[in-house]
């Protein structure tokens, strides 16, 4: 035996001797060695199995006592992936057991058996619906330059008036202010009158020829959303106009304007070249002068361009494939008031209703919306903000649509509490208009004016009471409650629901969508 292991020991050049400190079951590992003739780091590690791996308290990532607020980032792709397949296999399901396709361009007549309005080839694109609508859509937008003229003249006439001040006497000083005040009323009432006029005429005629003479829902909603756009616009350039004009007429240090009008005062901003930004502009608020940034990034907008794109056909694909079999299949149970039915059929929509509106919404205040800015150099970008996060429901409608929030707060809300009336009403005011909007933007390209948009954007102010509680509260709890509040009110009750009353009323009006009919 002996031999033998001192056979082993004289042949082990590898095997280092012991030293003292082995023996007691430490390895000194802080000494200098080399390894593949290079010096290793000097690592002290004495003591491997007794390191303290508990050194404080600590909470799970997840608890409420935890400092740091853990990043979901992975359930996020994760969500993305599930509702993909899901909705994907469901598509595929829908298509299979349907559609049955015969070849890549021709399909069998049973896909007529799903011609809703949210199907492309099951709708007749009729001459006179393109012929209307592109006639529409190039015409809105001359009540923009007529608001151009009308302030063009507003301004001509406010130069002359602070002509004649310069020229008036000292002593007629009191009398002139008066007459200078009743002067000016009158001409902003002819103005406001030749600015409502027109912006009417512009919502007014749209309104019309959508409903009774074009009957493609699609082209009928792009030509009001043009409509309300421009007419929007228009209430903005005129309010912001007016204040400057009075600025112009009337200066003092009560309330001055804001220093980046100061590169364009009026009336130098009525110009032609201003009113074409404006109208191109990703906003709703008219400025004389806006941030612009330095150069247009070319690769970012084919970018952002690529998904709108790219999201368009996802909608339009997950619609007809998912959403317009669930709405049909939903047409006997609201017939025959299936309340049961009727829930387990909003319980399925709300799923592929809420995938095809994030995409949507991608699309426009992501992707179109910063194309639109890059292309016009416009600065501030800011189209929403962490909406999905909202504690309440008020913060929702706050922050997911910056535009028109922003017209409602600086023309509607503002105004109204500078007034003197309570944030109560000025609140109440703005959903009233908002839901107004909402019904004609709805109501009208689908030929079916029945209060259901309308009733929805009222019904937010109980639900913004009821939340705002939870908002102020201090703690994660109560914006966790207020999130599911929102979340339940915006995926089941209130698209879902709104997409099948409407759904269900264009077929009790027209029936079946077919070529046969219209």
């Amino acid at each position: 035996m002996t031999t033998t292991i001192g056979t082993v020991i004289s042949t082990s050049t590898d095997v280092p001797s012991l030293e003292p400190s082995d023996v007691n079951g430490s390895v000194p590992f802080n000494q200098n060695t080399q390894v593949n003739g290079q010096p290793s780091r000097n690592v002290e590690k004495r003591y491997r199995h007794i390191a303290a791996v508990h050194s404080r308290p600590r909470t799970s990532c997840l608890s409420h006592d935890s400092d740091a607020a853990p990043s979901f980032l992975g359930f996020r792709n994760l969500m993305v992936i599930v509702l993909i397949v899901m909705n994907l296999r469901l598509m595929v399901e829908n298509f299979m057991k349907v559609l049955q396709p015969v070849c890549l361009r021709f399909i069998t007549a049973k896909r007529k058996k799903y011609g809703v309005l949210i199907c492309v080839r099951c709708h007749d694109y009729r001459r006179q619906d393109i012929i209307l609508g592109a006639i529409l859509y190039a015409l809105i937008p001359c009540h923009l330059f007529v608001a151009y003229i009308i302030e063009l003249a507003a301004a001509q006439q406010a130069k002359g008036e602070l002509g004649r001040r310069k020229k008036s006497d000292a002593g007629l000083k009191d009398i002139s202010q008066i007459s200078e005040q009743k002067e000016f009323q009158s001409t902003w009432r002819n103005i406001a009158l030749a600015h409502t006029i027109n912006a009417t005429l512009c919502l007014f005629i749209t309104t019309i020829v959508v409903y009774n003479y074009i009957y493609h829902p699609l082209i009928g909603t792009l030509c009001e959303l043009h409509a309300i756009i421009v007419w929007l616009k228009n209430c903005s350039y005129a309010f912001t106009n007016r204040d400057l004009r009075h600025a112009l007429l009337h200066p003092g240090p009560a309330s001055p304007l804001p220093d980046i009008y100061s590169t364009c005062p009026y009336p130098r901003n009525i110009s032609l070249s201003n009113l074409v930004y404006f109208w191109w502009a990703p906003t709703l608020v008219y400025q004389p002068v806006y941030p612009r940034s330095s150069h247009i990034r070319w690769t970012f907008v084919f970018k952002r361009l690529a998904e709108v794109a790219g999201l368009s056909v996802f909608i339009w694909l997950a619609s007809a494939q998912y959403a317009a079999p669930v709405l049909r299949n939903s047409l006997d149970k609201i017939a025959t008031l299936n309340i049961a039915s009727i829930i387990e059929r909003l319980m399925k929509l709300s799923t592929i209703s809420m995938v095809i509106w994030l995409a949507g919404f991608f699309a426009l205040f992501q992707s179109f919306l910063n194309a639109l800015a890059e292309i016009t150099r416009f600065g501030d970008r800011e189209f929403y903000t962490d909406w999905w996060n909202s504690p309440s429901v008020g913060i929702y409608w706050r922050t997911w649509n910056k535009p028109v929030y922003q017209f409602m707060k600086r023309h509607i809300y503002s105004p109204i509490v500078g007034r003197g009336w309570s944030s109560h009403v000025g609140s109440a005011v703005v959903f009233v208009f908002s839901g107004i909007l909402h019904e004609l933007l709805v109501g009208v390209p689908t030929h079916n004016i029945i209060g259901v948009a309308f009733i929805g954007m009222i019904v937010q102010l109980p639900l913004i009471a009821v939340t705002l509680p939870l908002e102020k509260m201090q703690g994660i709890n109560s914006k966790i409650v207020g999130n599911c509040i929102f979340w339940v009110s915006f995926c089941l009750v209130g698209q879902p629901l709104a997409a099948l009353l409407y759904f269900f009323a264009w077929q009790a009006k027209y029936g079946s969508v077919s070529r046969t009919q219209y």
